[in-house]
């Protein structure tokens, strides 16, 4: 197994890195079949990042058909504006060398978007989130409403929790795998009460029932440090969203990272998530 595990990625990113592993994953979300010579290039913005972590993985299927696949526990609303943001970078960067203005129309890969959810809150098994669901809704004197908006994006939303959407589970064993791994993780926490001894315990657990065994039995240490990140992340990721801090400016930054103390984050954390230095959080506490 040729896994490339890369600082600020994620298990899923890292776990789902190589060609044959997304050809699987594809074919399962699509319910196709693809010839194991139909090549797969990976064509990720490692520097695209939210909040610190790498969540997306972009790959072209025989250079004709690219494919953004994002894993997330939250349900964020803006997904699709993000994406779309995410999709005119990669066109930007491949057609970088190419005029634009030429009198020959380019060929452009035609995009597909996947967000695999895992979250804890209740999801259905699959939902399409649209751009079009976040624009204004025009009301101008003579100025009707379009039925069919002139800039769409569309992505589907496929619940990957342990038990759901069995036809794609069955036709790809690491998404399986991946699933009952996290499904174990939160399992033990609940019974252990700790992060830290359910991850292990969990890892443990895997190895011994040949659940992620090959890719945990070479990763089992940057698995750990990616999760508790991970774990760590999805707590900021809550507070963030219930004070409302998205516009992402100093005094609201200083006190999400008050928030982030107040629920036990680490300063490595906060500092990545805020861009806050070290000294200005440790002088921070929760009612300053």
């Amino acid at each position: 197994m040729s896994t490339n595990i890369k600082y600020k990625a994620s298990v899923f990113s890292s776990l789902f890195s190589d060609p044959d592993v997304l050809r699987e994953l594809y074919c399962a979300l699509e319910g196709v079949t693809l010839p194991p010579d139909i090549p797969i290039t990976i064509n990720t913005l490692e520097n695209v990042l939210f909040m610190g972590r790498i969540n997306d993985i972009s790959f072209e299927i025989g250079g004709k058909l690219v494919v953004l696949v994002e894993h997330q526990s939250t349900i964020n609303p803006n997904m699709a504006l993000r994406l779309n943001l995410y999709m005119a970078r990669l066109y930007e960067k491949m057609f970088r060398e190419k005029s634009l203005y030429s009198g020959k129309q380019l060929k452009i890969p035609r995009p597909e978007f996947f967000v695999l959810y895992n979250g804890k809150a209740p999801y259905p098994d699959q939902e399409v989130i649209r751009l079009s669901d976040a624009f204004e809704k025009v009301e101008l004197p003579g100025q009707p409403e379009k039925v069919k908006p002139s800039l769409e994006l569309e992505i589907r939303v496929i619940n990957i929790n342990e038990g759901r959407n069995g036809e794609i589970a069955s036709r790809c064993k690491k998404l399986t795998e991946y699933s009952a791994f996290i499904a174990k993780v939160r399992s033990f926490e609940q019974e252990l009460g700790s992060l830290e001894e359910a991850m292990k315990s969990a890892i443990k657990y895997c190895l011994n029932n040949d659940i992620l065994s090959e890719f945990l039995e070479l990763h089992s240490k940057e698995v750990f440090n990616m999760l508790i990140t991970e774990w760590d992340t999805e707590k900021a990721k809550e507070v963030w969203y219930e004070e409302g801090l998205e516009d992402g400016m100093e005094k609201r930054n200083i006190e999400l990272a008050k928030n982030a103390l107040s629920e036990g984050l680490s300063i490595d954390v906060i500092r990545k998530i805020t861009g806050l230095d070290e000294e200005t959080i440790k002088g921070l506490s929760p009612g300053k």
